[in-house]
């Protein structure tokens, strides 16, 4: 699987916000930390991503190959339940996702 962060930067002040300035360096971080953790190195991989259009509803990632869209609102609950239960399990974690 592989995890894209938006890690975007607008300037200050932008209407819609941006995901750099909401933490997405630290989040990236997170995942791939909660990977090593959770002994996904070399099944689950987390990468920086340019804007991914949902800034204004928190950071944003999005898993592939299944294309399911997250916000990540608490990012110490929110990552490591996205790697366990939809990374390890297949299941969607309803609550984070976002609709498209």
């Amino acid at each position: 699987k592989h995890i894209f962060v938006c890690e975007n930067l607008r300037k200050d002040g932008h209407p819609r916000g941006c995901c750099s300035q909401k933490g997405g360096a630290d989040i990236r971080l997170r995942f791939k930390q909660e990977i090593i953790e959770q002994g996904l190195v070399g099944k689950v991989r987390a990468n920086k991503a340019g804007c991914l259009d949902f800034c204004e509803q928190g950071p944003t990632v999005v898993v592939y190959p299944e294309a399911i869209w997250y916000r990540i609102s608490v990012p110490e609950k929110d990552i490591p339940d996205i790697i366990k239960e939809h990374c390890k399990e297949g299941k969607i974690v309803e609550r984070c996702r976002i609709q498209l």
